[in-house]
C-alpha cells in the first residue's frame, strides 16, 4: 500500500488544498466529525477555513469536533492551551456546534483519557482526521517509542518537545512537561486522515514517511497503513523526497540504456 501525496508549489497551496477537503467532507456529511491538530502548519489552514466560512460557502453548525491533545496540567484559558490556540485562530470565527480537548484542569488525568475515548465514541468516531508531524516522526504527542497507546493517553512530553514548545513559554512561566494525547490507535480509526507537511525543516522526516518500510521508531509511519488517508507537501518538504526520486529515475534510464546496448 502505498501513503498518498500531493506536491503543490507553497504553503498557501497546502492550505487551500487541505481546506478543499473539508468543503467536500461537509457536502457530504453536514454533521461530520472532524479532528483538529495544533502547531504553526495548521494556522493557514484555519485561516482559509474561516475565509470560506465567512464568504458563505462552509457552514459547521451541524458538525462537531474534537482535538488530538492538550498539556497537561493546564488551564483552558491559558494563552499556551491548545483550547485556547484552537478558540482564537478557528472556533470563535465559525460556527461550529461543538468542540472539545482533553481537559488539561481535570484532576485525574488517566480518568480524564478514559472519559475523551467514551466522549469520541458516544460521537460515532472522527470522520476527518487533520495531522502535522514532528521533526522526529511525532504525531499528536506520541513520541518515537518501542510501543504506542491505542486510546488517549497521559504521557511525559519528551526534551526535544519541550524544547521546540519553550519559545512559547515565558522565561517566568512553568511548563508543562506532560500532557494528554490521542493515541495511535483512535487515529487510525478515523474514517479519513489528512497530513499536511510544509517547510524546509521538515524535509528529512518527510523523506522518512515516504521510504518504502515502516520505522518503528517513526510514530507518524502507521499512518501508511491507513486505507484512507493523502499527505499535502509543498515543495521545500517534498526537497529530499523529489531529489531521491528524480536520482532513481535517472538510474533506471541509465539501467535501460546499458541493457539494450548490451543486447543490440
Amino acid at each position: 500500500m502505498h501513503l498518498r501525496r500531493i506536491i503543490l508549489d507553497t504553503y498557501e497551496d497546502v492550505c487551500r488544498a487541505a481546506a478543499d477537503v473539508y468543503t467536500k467532507q461537509l457536502e457530504e456529511k453536514s454533521n461530520s466529525v472532524f479532528c483538529f491538530a495544533t502547531g504553526s502548519t495548521p494556522i493557514g489552514l484555519y485561516e482559509e477555513l474561516v475565509r470560506r466560512y465567512e464568504a458563505g460557502n462552509l457552514d459547521f453548525s451541524k458538525a462537531r469536533s474534537f482535538n488530538l491533545d492538550e498539556y497537561y496540567p493546564i488551564k483552558k484559558d491559558h494563552p499556551q492551551s491548545y483550547n485556547y490556540f484552537m478558540r482564537q485562530n478557528l472556533f470563535d470565527k465559525i460556527n461550529l456546534s461543538k468542540y472539545s480537548l482533553p481537559n488539561g484542569e481535570a484532576s485525574d488525568a488517566e480518568a480524564e483519557c478514559l472519559r475523551y475515548d467514551m466522549e469520541i465514541s458516544d460521537a460515532g468516531g472522527i470522520d476527518l482526521m487533520l495531522l502535522g508531524i514532528g521533526h522526529n516522526g511525532h504525531i499528536g504527542f506520541n513520541e518515537p517509542a518501542v510501543s504506542y497507546p491505542m486510546g488517549t493517553s497521559f504521557v511525559k512530553l519528551t526534551e526535544s518537545s519541550i524544547n521546540a514548545n519553550s519559545r512559547f513559554f515565558s522565561a517566568d512561566e512553568v511548563q508543562p512537561t506532560e500532557a494528554l494525547t490521542m493515541g495511535i490507535g483512535e487515529i487510525m480509526r478515523s474514517k479519513k486522515i489528512i497530513m499536511m507537511i510544509t517547510g524546509e525543516g521538515k524535509a528529512e522526516i518527510a523523506m522518512k514517511l515516504f521510504e518504502r518500510k515502516i520505522h518503528s521508531d517513526v510514530p507518524a509511519c502507521f499512518v501508511k497503513l491507513h486505507p484512507n488517508a493523502i499527505v499535502f507537501l509543498d515543495r521545500a518538504a517534498a526537497r529530499d523526497i523529489l531529489v531521491f526520486e528524480e536520482n532513481l529515475k535517472k538510474e533506471r534510464i541509465k539501467a535501460v540504456q546499458e541493457w539494450t546496448g548490451l543486447r543490440g
